[in-house]
């Protein structure tokens, strides 16, 4: 009996041997992801959050699988419209194609004819994912589905996280396609016409993400929050043209977004005296 005690000392001791790389190993993962959380860029809750806790970095849980929702969503139609291409289109085909030639236009209005094709996929995505993440609020039953924490699915545009992260991704876009077409001279614009107006251009760098930002989270949360207080008070016919208007003004918070980005990244790149 003390052999076999003794054998299992050893063979539980060896195995925390064995281990203690691999636990060193995701110790150091979950470090380097705690780095992440030191700069907070946004920090505003409403309602009860579901949190993913990766180490210290907390995750929205609700945000997330809406989101995934709306990108494998736009796969799937994505897939299905180009699965089998006809020359007449019919369905699913001739709703994306009808989508494509809208984007096509928008980002040709916005960047010119010469300039557009590159940034057509960008500003495509951001139309896309914001429309059908605003209209997932208002059509989908997300309220059905319980989730832990007492929290409640929504659309992602709903938290401000995302938006935040969609206008960064603008500012950025726009910052690399100054920089890509002009080089260092992008920040000769900073200066001209009058080297006066060189703080005013740098604030208006911090401005426009938060103007593109809090525009569609405002938006979207009072849309949600004015249907849900009078579904709460006259539950029945009342609160069906409000969802109507929400659904119409969501499209166009969304095709606010994408203009405003095609429209910044024009103005980065456009030189004096250059017309469309």
């Amino acid at each position: 009996m003390q052999g076999s005690l003794s054998w299992l000392l050893r063979f539980v001791e060896g195995q925390q041997l064995s281990s203690l790389p691999r636990q060193s190993h995701r110790i150091t993962m979950l470090a380097g992801l705690s780095v992440l959380n030191l700069f907070p860029l946004a920090a505003l809750e409403v309602g009860q959050q579901w949190y993913w806790e990766i180490g210290n970095l907390k995750l929205h849980g609700q945000t997330f699988a809406t989101s995934w929702f709306v990108i494998l969503l736009l796969v799937i139609a994505s897939l299905a419209a180009t699965r089998n291409v006809q020359r007449v289109p019919s369905g699913i085909q001739n709703l994306m194609e009808y989508v494509l030639e809208f984007l096509r236009d928008l980002a040709r209005n916005q960047l010119g004819e010469k300039e557009y094709r590159p940034w057509l996929p960008f500003i495509g995505t951001l139309f896309l994912f914001i429309f059908v993440s605003n209209w997932s609020g208002a059509l989908l039953p997300w309220k059905l589905i319980h989730i832990p924490d007492g929290a409640e699915l929504a659309a992602p545009t709903n938290d401000i996280n995302t938006t935040v992260a969609l206008a960064l991704l603008t500012s950025l876009a726009y910052f690399y396609a100054g920089l890509r077409k002009k080089g260092l001279g992008y920040f000769a614009n900073y200066v001209q016409p009058i080297p006066v107006l060189l703080p005013i251009k740098i604030l208006e760098d911090f401005t426009k993400p938060l103007s593109l930002s809090f525009r569609l989270f405002g938006n979207i949360l009072a849309d949600e929050l004015v249907v849900a207080v009078l579904v709460l008070l006259v539950p029945l016919l009342v609160p069906l043209p409000l969802m109507a208007l929400g659904l119409f003004t969501s499209a166009i918070q969304a095709l606010v977004f994408a203009t405003l980005a095609g429209a910044y990244i024009h103005e980065a790149i456009e030189s004096e005296g250059e017309e469309h």
